[in-house]
């Protein structure tokens, strides 16, 4: 993984319980060489070289990956299943502040708040003179907000779970789930198109993946009410930017976007300056104190395996071409 990165992933009482349970180094391997000889689990993370026959070669005793880190795709090739070498990933963890950012921002959008904050930037109160005071007839607040999810990923799944203690029944489309399990999550299940209609409140959990590529085009992004927002912590290829952007600079749609497509955007790019519209810099995942909680998830797999248990965030090779 990154060298930086290590201290944080894994902190001292981290890094004490994986020496607990196999010999470990306490340093960041400085590359996938020679030093792999003797190796039978790889913890892995974000910058970790790809794991091809010619590394694979060099690990003859391999047999299981933890990564601390979310998607396996950089890094974890077809030849690591082929030998029959477990993969584990932390993308359940790293879901946790994904979801929580999500929610914070779905609360905020419900409010108007990044449109009334670049109203109130430009000088007075956005809704008249009176600090504090509802407009008349406003609908604010998640309580009977018309919410729709994109995906029923590890992420959208914890938003879902959010959603219903605001009392929230979310509108959901997600191609791999049939009607009975939609139900059983909370939601009701509809067509894409249809989720567009009706939803004030619309937020991307999708993995990037070809059929999935500007899923949210000209035509479903014209689908969505006036003053809709879109909220995307997935990736930025799902939704059409150039789309996007006229009906944001229009006014008619707001946008938080955590990721954008190209990342990032450009300087003086018209959405970052577009009413209603907040860009973040691709930093709802895991950061900080947060990182810690990857480095545990990637011990408990370790503990797992080598006491005989299944692993908790196993990735298989037929889930590839539908997850992120």
């Amino acid at each position: 993984m990154q060298r930086g990165l290590f201290s944080e992933v894994f902190p001292d009482d981290v890094r004490g319980r994986l020496a607990g349970l196999v010999d470990a180094p306490d340093a960041v391997l400085p590359h996938l060489g020679g030093t792999l000889a003797d190796v039978d689990v790889l913890i892995t993370g974000w910058g970790c070289p790809r794991i091809d026959a010619a590394v694979l070669d060099r690990a003859p005793r391999l047999r299981a990956i933890a990564h601390a880190a979310g998607s396996v795709k950089g890094h974890i090739t077809p030849e690591v299943f082929e030998r029959g070498i477990l993969v584990s990933s932390a993308a359940a963890a790293n879901a946790v502040p994904v979801a929580d950012y999500t929610i914070s921002m779905l609360v905020l959008a419900a409010k108007s708040v990044p449109r009334r904050v670049r109203g109130y930037a430009s000088g007075g109160w956005p809704d008249g003179p009176r600090p504090g005071v509802p407009s008349p007839g406003e609908r604010a607040g998640l309580g009977d907000a018309t919410v729709g999810v994109i995906g029923a990923s590890r992420v959208g799944r914890l938003v879902i779970e959010r959603l219903r203690a605001y009392g929230v029944t979310p509108l959901l489309s997600d191609p791999y789930l049939d009607e009975h399990e939609a139900r059983a999550l909370g939601c009701e299940p509809v067509e894409l198109d249809e989720l567009c209609r009706r939803s004030g409140l619309v937020s991307v959990h999708a993995p990037a993946l070809p059929e999935t590529y500007r899923l949210l085009d000209k035509r479903r992004l014209g689908l969505l009410p006036d003053g809709a927002t879109l909220i995307n912590t997935a990736r930025g290829q799902i939704v059409d930017t150039d789309a996007l952007t006229d009906e944001c600079v229009s006014g008619r749609l707001n946008a938080i976007l955590d990721v954008t497509d190209p990342e990032p955007l450009p300087a003086g790019h018209p959405l970052l300056g577009a009413p209603g519209v907040w860009v973040t810099p691709h930093v709802s995942g895991a950061r900080g104190r947060e990182l810690r909680a990857l480095g545990e998830y990637a011990v408990g797999e370790v503990e797992r395996f080598v006491t005989g248990r299944p692993l908790r965030g196993e990735v298989r090779f037929a889930d590839l071409p539908r997850i992120a």
